[in-house]
């Protein structure tokens, strides 16, 4: 096939160029950056903004398939910039592929659109979207995710991998490596709280496999999918072990939950009122996010997709650990 990625250079991105020249495919690499290494590995690449909704014809000519990865992450900042770069790149592309003739659209999603304050225990695809989010990242991924869903001109789905960790990993291990590093790190909660975390490899799998599955008839079309490990994990020993192999401490320390959620709400508070731009030390999503249990059942994306974790938790800790000592 002639896809095209979106995000091609990001974390889970990366993986998703790399599987599908592994197998054969052409791949074409769409993000505000020129990039060297994925043209050395035979993807073309197409340099402009999404977000400010430049023309993508030219990448999306003749293609078979989008992977639209690209998006902004994040726990803070403002919404209008969330929106820009979620909503508004995502409903360009989605457009822009439809004018292209180009027949599947596979969007990057996030559990975190069914994620309220409250823990998401065992629950499927038919989750609802909560009234209120925490932040701007999962509210915005939300309505985008709706929109691509929506549409009848062009087959989509969505793949929403929980806590995708693994080599090269940009976002998660730095953070929780630098905390322990500098001692910072504190169990938020009694630790007993259990999550989905889905190895980088298995996360992209998941993607190729829905392209593969979507079609007119398919069940997979107009439909999002939960995906992670095996089983879910202890969240606060699944990081310990995470740190610890990075040549951090074991976690000590703790904070109760109510206590972290009020000093998340006073230092956004606070942080608003000054118009900092700079992140807070604490925010509400990360604390939901330590504290609370997030676990999915992973049944459809079996069923509709063939999706099974190809790589174990166990091997995936195993090439992280790797990875993380060089």
């Amino acid at each position: 096939m002639l896809t095209l990625v979106t995000g091609g250079n990001g974390f889970i991105g990366r993986y998703i160029v790399e599987q599908l020249l592994a197998r054969g495919d052409r791949v074409r690499v769409l993000g505000r950056n020129d990039y060297p290494e994925l043209r050395a590995l035979g993807a073309e690449c197409f340099k402009l903004d999404l977000a400010a909704q430049q023309d993508c014809g030219p990448a999306l000519k003749g293609c078979e398939v989008v992977f639209h990865v690209a998006a902004k992450a994040g726990v803070w900042g403002s919404f209008d910039d969330y929106y820009r770069n979620n909503v508004t790149a995502t409903q360009h592309l989605v457009r822009a592929a439809i004018a292209a003739g180009v027949p599947k659209f596979v969007f990057t999603s996030s559990p975190s659109v069914v994620f309220g304050d409250d823990s998401v225990e065992g629950v499927d695809e038919t989750a609802p979207y909560p009234e209120t989010f925490l932040a701007p990242y999962p509210h915005t991924k939300s309505i985008a995710e709706r929109f691509v869903l929506a549409q009848t001109e062009i087959l989509t789905t969505a793949i929403r991998p929980p806590l995708v960790w693994g080599p090269r990993d940009p976002h998660i291990l730095p953070r929780l490596i630098d905390r322990a590093r500098s001692g910072r790190l504190r169990r938020i909660g009694d630790g007993t709280n259990k999550v989905d975390v889905t190895y980088v490899e298995n996360a992209a799998e998941a993607h190729l496999l829905a392209a593969d599955r979507l079609s007119a008839d398919s069940p997979v079309r107009g439909r999002a999918y939960f995906i992670g490990q095996e089983n879910a994990v202890l969240l606060w020993d699944f990081i310990n072990t995470l740190v610890t192999n990075a040549g951090c401490q074991p976690i000590r320390g703790s904070v109760s939950y109510p206590l972290a959620l009020n000093i998340a709400t006073v230092l956004e508070k606070g942080y608003q009122l000054v118009g900092s731009k700079e992140e807070p030390p604490f925010t509400r999503l990360t604390v939901t996010g330590l504290a609370k249990s997030r676990w999915f059942n992973l049944a459809a994306a079996r069923r509709d997709l063939g999706y099974g974790p190809r790589i174990s938790t166990e091997e995936g800790m195993r090439r992280t650990v790797a990875a993380l000592r060089g």
